[in-house]
Order: C-alpha cells, then structure tokens, then sequence
C-alpha cells in the first residue's frame, strides 16, 4: 500500500509538471500592488547609465512568477528555438525581441489576455520585493548567501524555481537568464525618466535586459543593473518573463510550482 501511495504521488506531480509545461490558461503570476519607489542606483554599486536616482510611482501589475518556459513557448509556437534544449521546465532562451513579440501576440489570441513585457520600472520593482531598496532579488531580511537565490557562474540553464524567491515569491529574478524588457535601451533613458511608469521608445535595434545570467557574476545579478540586446538576434544567455497589468488584485501567489 505503501508503495501504492508513492507510484500515486508521483505521478500527480509529474501532471502538475505537464499542466504547467503547456498549459496557456495557467500561466503562474504573482499580483504586485503599485506604489512609488527609488529607481536606479540606490546602493551606490552601479554605472553611470543606472543613474540619477528617481522617484517613480506604477499602477498596480501581475508578473510572471517563473521565467517563461521551452513548455510554454513550444505550446504557443510550435517549436523550440533554445540553445540548451534540457527540458519543458528549463527557461526558453534563444529568442529575439522580435520573436517574443510574436509569442505575446499568439498567446494573447489563445488566452485571451493582454500580456506584455515588463516596462524597466516594472521589472525592477518586483525585482526590488515592490520597491525595496535591496541589491539583489531577495527578501529584504534575507536569510542564506545569494547562491541560495540565484543561478550564476555556471555552465548552463536551470529548470525555473528552484532557487529561493524573492520578497513578493518570484523565482529567478536574479540570474538564470537575462530577461528582455519593453523598452528600447538608451544609457541616458533615466535623465528624462517622469515619475510616472515609462517605455523607452525609439528607433534603436537593441532593447533593455535585466537580471543577469547564469554565467555571469554578481554585479549583473543586481535589481538596478541595465544591458542590452539585439532585438535581431536571439542568445542562450537571454529569455524573458511576462506581465499582466490589472485593476483588480488576483490571487497573491500561485501554489502551483513547476517542479524538476
């Protein structure tokens, strides 16, 4: 009986796994209440493209609470264009600005939903645990070093959510891979950066990256830390997370996790 139980077991969390893979209308998000914040380099650890510090003040949103998956991404397109092909689980790498517009595009008619890229700020205040003056995306009373949240100076991708969260329960904020962002990158974006949620707009082929990645070092890991991007060319080094922005709050955090 015993063994019965464990043959059961795990069987359901190998369908947790399948749902999650692929499933378009079950897509983990983690609601992010708005608020005003300090963007930039507050810890006095970055670059000159990283300041001046602002004040910025965004309307409530929901996040991606894991980095899109190769499941995800093959559910909606059909294929998977990802250097490390190591499972549906693994972040979805490889890909270009142009082709994630593609991706948004078709899974938005499948889910009937209006998910998007996050806009710089966005990302950085739920990197930030909703605007905390925190270097990295970790709780701010963090307990463990950063190797406990973070995937970095390694060989490879990893299979999302298995390092610890950060402040609001995102997974992989910090390093894994480099997240595309909304907004065309320009170093001297903040010098004209309002208070209010911004898109950096124009003409430019490159588009802003956050979060660092899985080979990378500590420095890139940080929340205010800004690279960039072809919008051409995809990279094994760069995937993205989605975000969904609500007038109404949902569900905090998804209990649903996606296991190995």
């Amino acid at each position: 009986m015993k063994g019965l139980v464990i043959v059961i077991t795990m069987a359901l969390v190998l369908i947790n796994v399948v749902v999650y893979a692929y499933d378009v209308n079950e897509i983990p998000m983690v609601f992010v209440k708005g608020g005003c914040f300090e963007m930039g380099d507050t810890l006095g650890h970055g670059r000159q493209e990283e300041r001046p510090v602002h004040q910025m003040c965004l309307k409530d949103f929901s996040i991606g609470q894991y980095e899109v998956t190769q499941g995800l991404w093959k559910e909606v397109m059909g294929d998977n264009p990802s250097y490390f092909k190591l499972g549906d689980n693994y972040p979805v790498d490889n890909v270009s600005w142009s082709n994630i517009q593609t991706f948004i595009e078709r899974l938005n008619t499948m889910a009937g939903k209006k998910y998007n890229l996050p806009t710089e700020a966005q990302w950085e205040y739920a990197c930030r645990g909703g605007g905390k003056n925190v270097k990295y995306a970790m709780p701010a009373n963090k307990k463990g070093s950063l190797s406990d949240y973070a995937w970095y100076d390694g060989k490879s991708t990893h299979p999302v959510g298995q390092k610890r969260p950060n402040g609001l329960g995102i997974h992989d904020m910090s390093g894994n891979v480099w997240e595309m962002i909304r907004d065309v990158y320009n170093k001297d974006a903040y010098e004209s950066h309002g208070m209010g949620d911004h898109v950096q707009e124009g003409t430019g082929n490159t588009y802003v990256i956050r979060g660092g990645g899985w080979y990378g070092y500590p420095r890139g890991l940080r929340c205010s830390d800004r690279a960039y991007h072809s919008s051409v060319f995809g990279c094994s080094t760069v995937g993205f997370r989605l975000v969904l922005e609500t007038d109404v709050p949902q569900q905090e955090k998804s209990t649903r996790h996606p296991g190995n």
